[in-house]
């Protein structure tokens, strides 16, 4: 939005043609989301916190998790606010790659959204003396299916770039294309896009149960997303580096660059002990918008390696109902009590529960989720 009321003034301003560089205008996002965080955060938190907004603790958790029951939750107020304004005054909404920019900002709002009603549903059942089961877990799952449907039709019905719509790229191959064999199997593109955009936020608001975890995370694979963007946005890099161009694709630089600093700011609230927990609102929205990239950027499969760690913790929840579910139909409920794959799941509460301190399960899976990053980025030269 700045940059349609400013760059006309690059003339008399030379300054001012700094807005046409994208490394400029990601950079400014970053800082007006950490100061946005840092400005409109200790405002939210007091007013969550005024009415008891509180957290939900969730069956199954760790003992030592049941103090934090005092603190707010729908922190997540607080990044969708810090990456929504950066993005809509850094971005460049008319040029080639608006859409782009447009599609990840309302993908990471309607998740966002699905977010904050159940964690509405969960305090108001809370308070009503009710069961706390929040949204419907089928009607959460239609929300999220709908928001899949929706990005893939279109996505295939109207390409943002010059390769096939329903397409997608593999890691470590230079310039593979998955296409489908025939127009007749084009379709299948849209319920392989509604499992990313689901499985993504389903993942991230698994993985969101020690205090920054995931906060942490999601700002690490939101950086290297904003790299990939940028390399695959220029003509020069994407052809040096034998990756496929997408033409307008350096705009989520700037999206990416927001959620970054949105994250990095939320994390001062949220690093332990937290002040407050992003809740559903926040989980949905960021894995909405992991999911969203990853899907623009035809790197659905890039997505695996980056939020490794996300993945991680989804499998260790599914291995886990699954294996219990089939030994309690095979030997009986007590001895799929005894025999269970984890201590607790999702993984984190495994380690905790093993005696790991609470900050040192946070740390080592951030450095995992670096070395995830770093793995991912390797493969722009393995190729």
């Amino acid at each position: 939005m700045l940059y349609y009321f400013l760059q006309p003034l690059a003339r008399d301003v030379r300054l001012f043609n700094l807005l046409n560089y994208i490394t400029f205008r990601a950079a400014a996002a970053f800082v007006t989301a950490l100061v946005i965080a840092f400005v409109v955060g200790p405002w939210i938190v007091g007013r969550l916190r005024a009415m008891a907004v509180n957290q939900v603790v969730r069956e199954g958790t760790p003992d030592t998790h049941a103090g934090k029951g005092s603190t707010p939750t729908m922190g997540g107020l607080i990044i969708l606010a810090a990456t929504v304004v950066p993005a809509l005054l850094w971005g460049r909404f008319g040029a080639r790659g608006g859409e782009y920019l447009l599609i990840a900002l309302l993908v990471m709002l309607w998740m966002g959204g699905i977010g904050f009603l159940d964690d509405y549903l969960k305090l108001r059942q809370k308070r009503l003396g009710l069961k706390n089961e929040g949204l419907v877990e089928r009607y959460k799952l239609a929300g999220q299916v709908t928001a899949g449907v929706v990005l893939g039709l279109y996505l295939w019905l109207q390409p943002l770039s010059t390769l096939p719509g329903a397409s997608t790229t593999l890691p470590f191959f230079k310039y593979i294309l998955i296409v489908p064999l025939s127009a007749s199997l084009a379709w299948l593109y849209v319920p392989f896009v509604t499992f990313i955009l689901t499985g993504a936020s389903n993942s991230v608001n698994l993985t969101d149960g020690l205090d920054g975890l995931a906060t942490g995370l999601t700002a690490i694979a939101a950086a290297t997303f904003g790299i990939f963007a940028y390399l695959m946005g220029r003509i020069d890099t994407s052809f040096y580096l034998q990756i496929f161009y997408l033409r307008g694709a350096g705009e989520l630089t700037v999206f990416c660059a927001a959620i970054f600093g949105a994250c990095v700011g939320f994390l001062w609230f949220n690093t332990f002990p937290a002040q407050v927990f992003m809740g559903d609102t926040g989980s949905l929205g960021l894995g909405g918008a992991l999911g969203a990239v990853s899907i623009l950027l035809k790197s659905e499969f890039l997505l695996l390696i980056i939020g490794g760690v996300f993945v991680a913790e989804t499998i260790s929840v599914i291995l886990q109902r699954s294996v219990f579910k089939y030994r309690r139909r095979r030997f009986g409920l007590e001895y799929a009590q005894k025999h269970r794959v984890f201590k607790r799941a999702p993984l984190h509460h495994h380690f905790e529960v093993s005696g790991w301190p609470e900050t040192q399960v946070v740390v080592r899976f951030w450095i995992l989720g670096i070395f995830c990053a770093i793995l991912a980025l390797a493969t722009l030269k393995l190729r």
